[in-house]
């Protein structure tokens, strides 16, 4: 089994209860949803634990800048934003057992511009990172930026370098790197983490804006779990609980059904109700998610899980088993 880094900010970040008021400094905010891998690893999920950002964005350019009248060239955008990644760097060391074919398949085609030489130096580094962003944020993204000055027109090392940053606490450099990511790969799979970041710099109004950039219809499933979330988060942050309850309300809060993403999505619902003062059913959502994490794990696999929670007659002691048991449909 490979390494992976998992893309979306999950629950279990070992950060503070009230987590989803903010992204957390442990490196991801409570966004939840899938827990898919990033293209460009394979497998662990990484942890977040709590680290200072040791990672810092280019300067700002201060005073007047050269005036332009002709706007930047896609080619001299990309090298300005790649200037910040190509600044002296002492490579980490990377463990004699790490191979490139280690790295996820889909993100070794991406690799496959590069000599040879280049990309099973990058694909080592990606598969560091992904190793070791749960125990050392900041020694992953120093891996990270070794892939990227090596390999900074690549859109999963822009994803990398982007998922580390924001593991650090580094959210300004997370939202720069992510924003990247969307215009060399076109992809809004990350739209969440940008929505997260934007808290995490203290917008969550453009936050919002953000989240309501893209057609969530047209999301993968999970992406569109986790951008409910973090959307939601959003509006915590801007003391509307009400409007945060109804950005969760979606086809995917069945409390019947477990997925991957099912358990983030009913803690971050409960947490919500009990900020609204429902304490009773903020208890009864996250017993939901205790028990999906159960179905998930007894099942194995990543089917689709029902959840039964059977009803007890009047006197009947509970069984050793518990209230519900998982059924794959």
């Amino acid at each position: 089994m490979s390494d992976s880094i998992d893309p979306r900010p999950g629950r279990q970040v070992g950060g503070p209860d009230d987590s989803r008021r903010r992204p957390q400094e442990t490196g991801r905010g409570r966004t939840g949803g899938p827990r898919g891998q990033a293209r460009g690893a394979r497998d662990d999920k990484p942890d977040r634990g709590h680290r200072d950002s040791g990672t810092r964005g280019p300067k700002r350019f201060v005073g007047k800048g050269p005036e332009r009248n002709d706007p930047l060239t896609d080619e001299e955008r990309l090298a300005r934003e790649l200037k910040s990644v190509r600044s002296r760097h002492d490579d980490p060391e990377i463990s004699e057992d790490v191979q490139p074919g280690d790295l996820d398949r889909l993100a070794r085609n991406e690799l496959r511009t590069l000599s040879k030489e280049n990309a099973d130096e990058v694909a080592r580094h990606l598969v560091m990172a992904a190793r070791l962003i749960e125990r050392d944020p900041l020694l992953a993204h120093s891996h990270a930026v070794s892939a990227a000055r090596r390999a900074g027109r690549i859109a999963v090392v822009r994803e990398s370098l982007a998922i580390t940053a924001y593991a650090t606490g580094d959210f300004a450099l997370a939202l720069r790197e992510l924003r990247t990511f969307r215009r060399i790969s076109g992809s809004d799979n990350q739209i969440a983490l940008m929505v997260d970041s934007e808290r995490g710099v203290g917008r969550p109004d453009r936050a919002l804006e953000t989240g309501r950039s893209v057609d969530r219809g047209r999301l993968p499933v999970e992406v569109r779990v986790s951008l409910a979330v973090a959307m939601s988060g959003a509006r915590l942050d801007m003391e509307q609980p009400t409007e945060a309850l109804d950005e969760l309300q979606i086809p995917e809060l069945d409390p019947n059904l477990a997925f991957s993403w099912s358990p983030d999505l009913f803690h971050a619902y409960a947490d919500v109700l009990e900020e609204l003062g429902s304490a009773e059913q903020a208890s009864e959502w996250r017993a939901r998610a205790d028990r999906a994490v159960s179905a998930l794990m007894d099942s194995g696999s990543n089917e689709t899980i029902e959840v039964v929670e059977e009803e007890r007659v009047d006197g009947e002691e509970e069984s050793d088993e518990g209230t519900e048991s998982p059924h794959p449909t």
